[in-house]
């Protein structure tokens, strides 16, 4: 279900052939600098870098005997390179490599994150333009309330896509980091420049203090905005989820040719695919609560962490990819029905008015709470008696002593809830 979405991209950066490459990277970047400080010959170093590879097949065979990971990947380069790969991994401790490595898988995730927020950004902006005057009905507690427009509604996403932005961009600030510092982290078998050009060329800042690992609250950052990403996705999902119920009908999200809702009733258009995004967003966040358990370790560092990471991070980014594509896809292609939301709005047969008439009532000298007492008494009988309240609201005297039909007329279109709209536009486009 979710492969064929990610697998080409997401998938592959969290494969373990891109894994090994990234620790590779980090390898030959520490050599280099090494050698840059005369501790490796440069005909040494030439060597390594021609030479150094890996073989997946081998690395687990490896590991079956050994039971360490980074062991069984630097045997397999070390087969490669030869009597030169006693330079590779000088003075180092595996986590250098790991979280240095992590770092980078991270930041490349988050870049294709961001593109995924752009495109769901551009469609969102287009949809909120075609829709900008589309009126429909504002609901509070699920109960009909005042008129909006659709396009209003769909900007207030627009916005939320861009705190992600912002809030994407410091998560790529804060593990934008590695460590090359060695066991606990004083540099005791290593020079600080080497941690200082090696993370240069691989494009990272060195971390100011570290222990074995680097500080967990970094990734628990990540993690955090992965799941508000995947929330607010979850909550456009629900909106849309509720406004394709047959009652309301305002949207839907796109019904494919041939797809089918129901094994035993043809007639079903399920929100299949927004009701997925709800239920898959679920565990995102219930990954950034074991980020947030992983900050917490013994001394200098434990492994509680590790088996837990290599789980979620994989995870999470993948399912944040398919939900971003996935709304994406949704939002583009949704069918949206502007008559039945005025349909909608006229359900209530003019109520979503009494703030109106409440205030043209103030406006003619009443207190507030007189006015209320008049509104009410006619908004109650309209609901309990299903009768129009435009109606009641006219032949009540209490009212029409203080409201001429003309003004009473004006409280109940639908202009003056349209008169702002473009102010909020322009504010959030700028």
């Amino acid at each position: 279900m979710i492969s064929r979405y990610t697998l080409p991209e997401m998938g592959a950066i969290w494969s373990e052939e891109n894994k090994y490459r990234k620790w590779l990277e980090v390898e030959l970047a520490v050599c280099e600098a090494w050698a840059k400080l005369g501790q490796i010959p440069k005909s040494s170093l030439e060597n390594i870098k021609k030479k150094a590879n890996f073989s997946i097949s081998r690395i687990e065979e490896i590991e079956k005997v050994v039971k360490h990971d980074v062991i069984a990947f630097l045997t397999s380069v070390a087969e490669y390179v030869g009597e030169d790969s006693r330079f590779i991994h000088m003075g180092l401790t595996s986590y250098d490599i790991v979280d240095t490595a992590l770092s980078l898988l991270i930041v490349e995730s988050l870049d294709r994150i961001e593109k995924r927020l752009l495109e769901l950004k551009k469609i969102l902006k287009k949809q909120a333009l075609k829709y900008k005057k589309t009126p429909c009905i504002g609901r509070t507690h699920g109960v009909h309330a005042e008129p909006i427009t659709y396009g209003f509604k769909i900007l207030v996403w627009y916005e939320e896509i861009n705190r992600h932005l912002e809030r994407l961009k410091r998560a790529r600030e804060v593990i934008s980091v590695g460590r090359i510092s060695g066991s606990v982290g004083t540099y005791i078998h290593l020079d600080p420049r080497v941690e200082k050009y090696a993370l240069k060329k691989l494009r990272l800042e060195p971390a100011k203090v570290s222990t074995q690992v680097l500080q967990r609250d970094r990734h628990a950052e990540v993690m955090s905005c992965l799941a508000l990403i995947a929330t607010s996705l979850e909550k456009f999902a629900l909106e849309i989820r509720h406004l394709q119920k047959t009652e309301v009908l305002e949207v839907e999200e796109p019904f494919t040719k041939g797809q089918k809702g129901s094994s035993s009733m043809p007639h079903k258009r399920n929100p299949v695919r927004c009701e997925r995004i709800a239920g898959l967003a679920r565990i995102i966040r219930g990954n950034l609560q074991v980020s947030l358990e992983n900050i917490p370790l013994w001394h200098e560092r434990d492994i509680s962490h590790s088996s837990a990471e290599r789980i979620i991070f994989p995870d999470s980014f993948i399912l944040t990819d398919y939900l971003l594509t996935e709304m994406i896809d949704i939002i583009s292609n949704w069918n949206v029905y502007p008559k039945r939301m005025l349909q909608n709005i006229n359900t209530t047969r003019g109520l979503i008015f009494s703030q109106a008439v409440l205030l043209a009532l103030t406006h003619k000298g009443l207190s507030r709470e007189e006015a209320y007492k008049l509104v009410q008494n006619c908004s109650m009988k309209a609901w309990q008696e299903n009768l129009d309240f435009r109606e009641l609201v006219k032949s009540d005297p209490q009212i029409s002593r203080h409201l001429s039909p003309k003004e009473l007329e004006v409280c109940f279109s639908l202009q003056p809830y349209l008169q702002k709209i473009d102010f909020i536009f322009e504010r959030v486009f700028k």
